[in-house]
């Protein structure tokens, strides 16, 4: 029987757990499968949990990190300890993400599928803001990246072995799946699946942390941007060129010269202001290449139960 390894990140979802592991083993328990928790800096009862569930249960495997170092990095270490089963499958640890989809997600994978995306519906907590700032995000990075990513596509997915063996070999300090999993290739399948609403607790994506992954996934992949920067910057020197022939031929052709503060003004400020925007990009990659440099590990672990 093909060994199955279900992945969760987890942060502080203590009251979670229980329901979590009693659903996991009622759509699984025909197969031959395994859970493996991992406990992103929780502050909660959450690692306390786990491990009870672990000593009764043989299945119920989990790794600690010393502090929070992220759902990408924890996804990260999931894949990197579950080389030794044929599919392994990512969810959240919240029950936004029905273990009732995963016979679905596994049935394709026999099918032959190598990869089995998920794509999200009927979200019913977001409020207009996010969900238009979420499609101009969505709108721009399929823009400027190569690699098309789903739409409201969660770390809800399926992997095979060999992809799995794949991600091992990443360990980019910046480390975005939503742009990795496409550029990987392999034979891939979408399904759908019903957000279910949050049982417990809150997002642990603030706004901060949101725009942080959103300025990761502009970046990761593709140097776009700064293309951009020196296409936007051409543009307006040109602009500014052709305004000075303006002005000079006005100051020396006719008598309409007149000192305009507000013009000047406007002008140093829209300047200034692109300027920035474009000093700015060009940090996010600089920024990017000194944290590469460091080649510090992506994650810690304090405590574990499983071995690579």
């Amino acid at each position: 029987m093909k060994k199955i390894r279900i992945i969760i990140p987890c942060h502080n979802e203590e009251h979670n757990i229980d329901i979590l592991i009693r659903r996991l083993d009622a759509v699984l328990k025909t197969y031959d499968y395994s859970v493996l928790f991992i406990d992103d800096g929780s502050t909660d009862n959450t690692l306390n949990k786990i491990c009870s569930h672990s000593n009764d249960n043989s299945r119920i495997k989990y790794i600690s990190f010393s502090r929070s170092f992220g759902q990408q990095n924890a996804l990260k270490a999931g894949y990197d300890f579950s080389l030794d089963v044929d599919a392994a499958i990512t969810m959240d640890g919240d029950l936004q993400h029905p273990p009732e989809s995963i016979p679905e997600m596994l049935e394709y994978w026999e099918r032959g599928y190598e990869i089995v995306n998920t794509l999200r519906i009927g979200e019913r907590d977001i409020n207009i803001t996010k969900k238009v700032a979420t499609k101009l995000y969505y709108s721009a990075i399929n823009i400027i990246s190569e690699n098309k990513i789903l739409e409201n596509g969660p770390d809800f997915r399926l992997l095979d072995r060999k992809v799995v063996k794949a991600m091992v070999n990443f360990n980019e300090s910046n480390l975005y799946l939503k742009e990795l999993i496409p550029w990987l290739g392999f034979k891939q399948k979408v399904i759908t699946f019903l957000v279910e609403d949050r049982h417990f607790g809150s997002s642990k994506y603030s706004f901060i942390k949101s725009m942080s992954l959103s300025l990761r996934g502009l970046t990761s992949f593709s140097i776009n941007p700064l293309r951009f920067s020196s296409m936007l910057g051409g543009f307006f020197s040109i602009l500014s060129f052709l305004y000075g022939l303006y002005a000079i031929g006005i100051f020396f052709f006719t008598d309409n010269a007149v000192p305009g503060w507000t013009s000047i003004i406007a002008s140093v400020l829209l300047f200034s202001g692109i300027q920035f925007i474009l000093i700015g990009i060009i940090g996010e990659y600089v920024g990017k290449v000194f944290l590469e440099s460091k080649q510090r590990p992506l994650y810690l672990i304090s405590k574990s139960n499983i071995d690579k």
